[in-house]
């Protein structure tokens, strides 16, 4: 399944990760992926805001990982751009996060390939005419599930 949007401005794209909370299930996992500044991280923003998360939201870039909580629900947002070789996420336990009862946003997925769980989502923002482009696409029953509920 795929829904489309178009994100004219930050506001759009915070609420087009609301959204996804919203139809969010515990054990998912997305893949954002886009170029630099595209809004991965904005979109992440949005997430956790739609979960009920009322702090900031930083950038993994460093870190690689920034934990999360919303009630009960632990949410992991990970940026794996500075990931050179995929063992180094293999010394972090980066599968222990993939835990089948949190969510997990993963920015440059391909980064940790053959170590991260498989999406459920993967989320594609782009620049098309000076604003941003997002497609969402469910590759599993969980990411179709997902998709229906996504009010954009």
């Amino acid at each position: 399944m795929r829904l489309e949007a178009e994100l004219p401005d930050d506001e759009s794209t915070v609420s087009f990760g609301k959204a996804a909370a919203a139809a969010s299930r515990p054990g998912a996992v997305f893949y954002l992926e886009g170029p630099l500044g595209a809004g991965k991280t904005t979109f992440a923003r949005g997430f956790l805001l739609g979960l009920g998360h009322t702090g900031p939201v930083k950038s993994p870039t460093y870190t690689l990982v920034e934990p999360y909580t919303a009630g009960s629900l632990s949410i992991y947002h990970f940026d794996l751009y500075r990931v050179s070789d995929p063992e180094e996420l293999e010394l972090m336990g980066i599968r222990d996060y993939f835990d089948g009862s949190s969510v997990c946003l993963v920015e440059w997925p391909d980064r940790g390939d053959g170590l991260i769980s498989p999406p459920d989502v993967t989320v594609r923002i782009s620049y098309s005419g000076g604003a941003r482009k997002a497609e969402a696409e469910s590759s599993t029953p969980l990411g179709d599930q997902i998709i229906s509920g996504w009010n954009k």
